[in-house]
């Protein structure tokens, strides 16, 4: 997964916290941003870099990460995270295909689905 977002060095802390992730390595861009970074969430890595032209908020694109059974403190904690200051997000509710389950488009505009 790549996100590119205003604020990489911001959005890096704040993935951190909502995955409990493992920060592999990051690079300057030499304006005070992140040319790349990357985080290890859960065995899946999430790259992140600045963008440097305007980005509009939300798209048709979707990150999901599906936790599985026995997953729900890790859907609770990137819920607790990723709620605040998010553009729109889905409060904690089961839904047809998971016991819990929430849509949020975060503060930096990366819609994420995140279920067990």
């Amino acid at each position: 997964m790549q996100v590119f977002v205003k604020g990489s060095v911001e959005a890096v802390d704040f993935y951190h916290k909502a995955f409990s992730a493992e920060i592999l390595g990051t690079y300057d861009d030499g304006h005070g941003g992140y040319m790349h970074a990357e985080l290890n969430a859960y065995g899946q890595v999430i790259a992140v870099s600045e963008i440097a032209e305007a980005i509009a908020p939300g798209n048709t694109m979707m990150f999901c990460l599906h936790f599985g059974e026995g997953g729900e403190e890790n859907v609770k904690t990137a819920y607790e995270v990723l709620k605040v200051e998010a553009i729109t997000c889905s409060p904690l509710d089961k839904c047809d295909y998971s016991p819990l389950q929430f849509v949020c488009t975060d503060k930096f505009g990366v819609t994420w689905c995140i279920f067990v």
